[in-house]
């Protein structure tokens, strides 16, 4: 009967660790890698928001950054967590069947 125990017990160790390296330390390496990319931008860079709204930085404050879109000039203040991307997505990200739409 011990030696159940003991073997029960391992098993739901090694889930355990298995839920730990297929799931959560690859997000959370993700989160340090998107707060590594939002803390190196700077002033000109081209970045596209979470919404899609593509632009290049005017001015960067202490939690915010200032863009402007387009030839108008015209210019939106995000939260820095609100920009996904440095750089402009390419058409080379969308999946095939959503380029034949």
């Amino acid at each position: 009967m011990p030696t159940e125990t003991v073997y029960s017990i391992v098993m739901i160790l090694v889930m355990i660790a298995i839920f730990y390296f297929m799931f959560f330390r690859p997000e959370s390496k993700k989160k340090k890698e998107a707060a590594a990319m939002r803390n190196s931008l700077k002033v000109g860079d081209q970045i596209t928001t979470i919404g899609g709204v593509v632009g290049t930085i005017c001015a960067i404050k202490e939690e915010t950054i200032v863009m402007e879109t387009g030839a108008d000039r015209v210019r939106i203040e995000f939260t820095k967590w609100a920009i996904s991307s440095k750089g402009t997505q390419s058409n080379q990200d969308v999946p095939a069947q959503e380029k034949s739409k």
